[in-house]
């Protein structure tokens, strides 16, 4: 079983973590002029997916 030999300082792990970010969630504008999110459904129109 692998094991680390010596402790990972805690500088060295936030360095490793600085990557891990969350990305915002870009709005999209409709044809009808009117924005949503991604994979979301309209609220105006009720439209997903052009259905």
């Amino acid at each position: 079983m692998a094991v680390p030999k010596r402790r990972v300082s805690k500088t060295r792990a936030a360095k490793r973590r600085t990557h891990y970010k969350v990305a915002l969630a870009t709005p999209i504008k409709d044809k009808d002029g009117t924005w949503r999110l991604s994979h979301h459904y309209n609220k105006f129109t009720g439209e997903y997916k052009k259905k």
